[in-house]
């Protein structure tokens, strides 16, 4: 418990062996380190003074939330980085997704190590204005699972902190795992002296995962982290239809590829129809969506992000939706959205985004 660090054989939901409550909370029945706890002196955590130390460099934290997993939040995360570098922003993304760390396949980092200096460890540059730190690049197999509980996911979010010398960068965008857990709290507990900007929550459209964020905005409130705004991914499909496949059902449930046919009908009798775009409403937002939850709990709509294939292969190759007009149905959609972030904030906009 060198420094106040949380031990790795504590209780999963440890408050900490510098809480007041420590060896005495309902959390701490049965923990082998309950006696010392509960008589260990107390006192503010050294550790916070070299975090902060770190954070004077950073003008802007933002955190990246989600109420569950699968709606495309650290997809968001990364473009959001892409978006701000391509604006000429310092950028730092740090993935504290420990279970599940995705972001060094979206920035094409997969196989990179983390290095050391007399500085810290720095962190792995896409771009000479964008850098990342995840636990993505400490495994030695990208399948190895990251069977951790709580206090050890959570020392590794502070050596995160206050190791890793990202230099003056404008801003650091946090990637968290989904829901309200030991490292949101962590992350919040160990920013709070040098100040978090605010969170932003990505959603899907339909009910069921609108509830879950609802007790992520109700987190922020409570802990004092602002909200900067919603985002409502995968809001409808939308899709050339060239790039559609086309199938007849049979009645024993097989299913029959008439792509071709279809095509070529479409190219001999109505050609036209090869420049238009199919949208459909893959999950139900008839409950309003993420915009009408926002007006409810009055907190900021930040935009919606069409669900656009193009935009998954850029995540799956590790790129920019930004570099080319690949992504043309995604990509000004983010543009719009980071747009409203910054003006909301009052944060220059320095460069303009490649129209």
């Amino acid at each position: 418990m060198e420094n106040g660090e949380i031990p790795e054989n504590a209780n999963e939901h440890c408050p900490g062996p510098q809480s007041e409550s420590a060896g005495k909370s309902d959390d701490c029945q049965g923990c082998p380190n309950q006696e010392a706890c509960a008589t260990a002196p107390k006192g503010p955590d050294p550790d916070l003074v070299a975090i902060a130390e770190r954070m004077a460099t950073v003008k802007h934290k933002i955190l990246v939330l989600s109420g569950k997993g699968g709606v495309g939040k650290s997809t968001f995360s990364a473009q959001l980085s892409y978006a701000l570098a391509a604006m000429d922003f310092q950028v730092g993304l740090l993935d504290i997704d420990i279970c599940g760390p995705s972001i060094p396949k979206m920035l094409g980092l997969e196989g990179q190590d983390i290095h050391q200096s007399n500085l810290g460890w720095s962190p792995v540059y896409v771009e000479s204005n964008l850098g990342v730190m995840s636990i993505g690049f400490m495994l030695p197999n990208p399948d190895e699972a990251v069977i951790w509980r709580g206090p050890r996911k959570n020392g590794l979010i502070k050596q995160f902190l206050k190791d890793v010398y990202w230099g003056d960068i404008d801003f650091l965008v946090v990637d968290a795992p989904p829901g309200t857990s030991d490292e949101h709290i962590s992350i919040v507990q160990f920013l709070q002296a040098t100040g978090i900007d605010g969170a932003i929550i990505v959603t899907t459209p339909q009910q069921v995962s609108l509830i879950d964020v609802r007790k992520e905005v109700n987190f922020c409130k409570k802990v004092g982290v602002p909200v900067l705004g919603v985002v409502e991914n995968m809001s409808g499909l939308c899709q050339s239809l060239v790039d559609f496949r086309f199938i007849r059902g049979t009645g024993t449930g097989e299913q029959i590829d008439v792509t071709e046919k279809v095509l070529e009908c479409m190219r001999e009798k109505a050609p036209e129809l090869l420049d238009l775009f199919a949208i459909s409403e893959v999950f139900d937002s008839s409950g309003g969506g993420a915009a009408k939850m926002c007006t409810e709990m009055d907190v900021p709509f930040l935009g919606k992000v069409p669900l656009d294939p193009q935009l998954c292969k850029a995540a799956e190759e590790g790129r920019s939706c930004f570099v080319d007009q690949k992504c043309w149905v995604s990509a000004p959609a983010l543009k719009s959205i980071v747009k409203n972030l910054l003006a909301a904030n009052q944060w220059t906009e320095e460069t303009a985004m490649n129209e």
